[in-house]
């Protein structure tokens, strides 16, 4: 067996599978493997990579792996929480301190091969609670990182001794500038892999994986028109043939304005009419969400209702025995929870629980689920797919349902919020800029784990070229806190009134007027293919006494949905959207999310 190969210890981290993804990029082969195989198997390898894992290295969390990795003579790279691991074995020490989230500067102290070709200053991307305090003498600290005006030592290390070396941050993600070279030289210059492999024909390898599992069935495709869905199908039918393939959009209530027609008028632009199934199931949906306030449950009701919607369309259909396919992509699969080591971020209506076991018993296909978004784009096109649907937007499969907000008319948490306050306060002192901790919680992801905390609200002179550093050293500072928010309404913010609200017709109808209207601004401004996503969020709050619906834009920049930049846009862009969104009475202001993922979700 070829060692000319890389194997990728999958711990759990929400970039692990990114981490093979980018070597094979340039030509490297990667493998995921388990922590715990036997070190036989870890010998195929000529270098390993540990990645970064919810668990807490200053706790001894998830420490149950096959350390005998450490005793060969395998070079071993460690990112992250697998950075403090190699620190820790080789006599290092490890605290549950110093956290950082997003964009941080590495200054490069050292030389060493894993960093040839770089600068000695370079953008990195950070996401982690704890930090390597002390290494060992046979280590040397080969870089610095600097956050929100604070220098972290051993964000980067080494020992030419042993060929160990670690990283704080995340080279595998697209934020981390020329994370790609350092992976590269690792493999290339560290660990003496050639860069051979090629991916001759992975459409055809896809196709024939299509055939293993179908096995000579038939499949029925949840199509929702998006560019993740629509690339299965096209992958579908041309690996089972027409007759073998049938499509069911199903219109739930929760998409945005007029995207039901659109999406079936796509589908028999591409010719496939005959196969398209169509179902308005709209009332059992909305119906299904009344009263209920928690995201997270939300989600799960969605999910299993479109199991059961379609479950009934494939009995009216003679469908039953027909394989459940999905456009499940990786990210979908990694925030539920889909690996051994992984956390709960938020559960995908593709990954609720009954699809899991519908999984287990063999009776789901999805052809996508090893890919990120940007792979998905690239596939599209080489099948011939139109430009417009391939650079779609993402939007969830809970739709607006993840949208609009619901509150039963309580704070939060108070004494939280107002310990949250209190750190703000203290940050913003004398400044020209107030920060507002709103009452209301959202979902968040810190250090590769669920994070459910507070959003704060600036207003005042907001600086929108350096706002992040001022939210960078609020996330760091403030542990209750996951997302800044920029308002764009003129005035003083004194209060905010969380309004009990739930899930109904009339706020999804006005939501979806709303979400319209920043659309097309976007398109018309020339930042909507500029930018990744662009979600349109209704929080059910009053601000100082005024409105109903408090609506928070959130743009960003990403391309695979693992990590994000926020995009503020312009200033006539931000200007124009506030003057058209605040001539609706019930609203009650407007704000521009500028949160990086970590550590805010993007939805």
């Amino acid at each position: 067996m070829s060692k000319e190969k890389i194997g990728v210890l999958d711990f759990g981290g929400q970039y692990a599978h990114l981490i093979a993804t980018k070597l094979r990029a340039k030509g490297i082969l990667a493998e995921i493997l388990d922590p715990e195989d036997k070190i036989e198997k870890f010998r195929e390898y000529k270098g390993l990579i540990l990645s970064g894992s919810p668990a807490l290295a200053s706790f001894d969390e998830e420490s149950g792996y096959n350390k005998e990795i450490f005793k060969e003579e395998i070079p071993i790279l460690g990112l992250c929480f697998g950075h403090q691991e190699i620190a820790k074995y080789y006599g290092g020490k490890v605290e549950h301190r110093e956290r950082e989230y997003g964009k941080a500067k590495l200054a490069i102290v050292n030389n060493s091969p894993i960093f040839d070709g770089l600068s000695k200053d370079e953008i990195v991307w950070m996401s982690h609670g704890d930090t390597v305090v002390e290494i060992s003498e046979d280590f040397c600290e080969i870089g610095k990182s600097v956050s929100g005006g604070v220098e972290h030592s051993n964000a980067a290390i080494a020992s030419e001794k042993f060929k160990r070396y670690g990283f704080q941050f995340h080279p595998e993600v697209d934020d981390t500038i020329n994370g790609d070279k350092m992976l590269f030289n690792f493999a290339t210059k560290i660990c003496g892999v050639k860069p051979e492999w090629k991916i001759d024909s992975y459409k055809d390898s896809l196709l024939n994986r299509i055939r293993d599992e179908a096995q000579g069935r038939k499949v029925f495709l949840l199509a929702s028109g998006g560019v993740d869905s629509t690339v299965c199908a096209v992958l579908l039918i041309e690996a089972l043939g027409k007759e073998r393939v049938s499509l069911l959009h199903i219109d739930n209530g929760l998409l945005r304005k007029d995207e039901s027609k659109e999406v079936l008028e796509l589908f028999r632009k591409m010719g496939l009419k005959e196969n398209l199934h169509f179902k308005d199931a709209s009332e059992v949906f909305v119906s299904s969400l009344k009263d209920v306030y928690e995201p997270e449950e939300k989600r799960k009701i969605i999910g299993e209702t479109f199991v059961k919607v379609f479950e009934a369309e494939a009995k009216k259909l003679s469908l039953d025995d027909a394989l459940l396919a999905q456009g499940t992509i990786y990210p979908d699969t990694i925030e539920t929870k889909g690996t051994k080591r992984a956390d709960l971020i938020k559960t995908h209506h593709n990954r609720v629980p009954l699809v899991a076991k519908m999984i287990e018993e063999g009776k789901v296909i999805e052809p996508l689920k090893e890919l990120y978004k940007v792979e998905v784009r690239q596939l599209g096109e080489s099948l011939g797919l139109p430009h417009k649907m391939v650079y779609r937007h993402p939007f969830p499969g809970p739709g607006l349902g993840v949208r609009l907000l619901c509150n039963k008319g309580k704070i939060d948490d108070p004494e939280r919020r107002e310990s949250a306050q209190k750190i703000v306060n203290g940050i913003l002192f004398e400044q020209k800029i107030k920060g507002y901790v709103l009452p209301v919680k959202s979902v968040g992801v810190k250090a590769d784990l669920r994070a459910y905390d507070f959003s704060v609200l600036l207003w005042g002179e907001v600086d929108f070229e350096n706002v992040e550093s001022v939210a960078s050293k609020i996330y760091q500072k403030a542990p209750q806190i996951n997302r800044c928010l920029v308002s764009l309404s003129n005035f003083e913010i004194k209060d905010a009134i969380p309004l009990k609200a739930t899930i109904t017709k009339e706020r999804l109808d006005f939501l979806r007027e709303i979400d319209a209207i920043a659309t097309k601004v976007l398109v018309e401004e020339e930042w909507y293919e500029r930018i990744w996503q662009c979600p349109v969020v209704f929080v059910p709050m009053s601000i100082n006494g005024r409105g109903e619906e408090f609506v928070v834009i959130r743009p960003v920049y990403s391309e695979r949905g693992m990590t994000a930049q926020p995009s503020s846009l312009d200033e006539k862009t931000r200007k124009r959207l506030k003057e058209e969104i605040e001539k609706f009475k019930k609203i009650s202001g407007i704000a521009i999310d500028i949160t990086t993922k970590p550590p805010g979700t993007i939805e």
